[in-house]
């Protein structure tokens, strides 16, 4: 919700968007959706092809 050029996240206000950040950077496990089955597919493909 952005009105004005100024926008608000009560998740970045209380830290919740850092923390994951920090979580995904330090193990590799990413915290988005888009992350997570990107990442997976990318184990499945591996297990079933071999790497390259």
């Amino acid at each position: 919700m952005s009105k004005f050029g100024f926008s608000f996240s009560w998740k970045r206000l209380l830290g919740i968007s850092g923390a994951k950040q920090s979580f995904a950077r330090r193990t590799g496990v990413p915290t988005s959706r888009g992350g997570i089955e990107r990442k997976l597919g990318n184990m499945i493909i591996k297990s079933l092809f071999g790497k390259k």
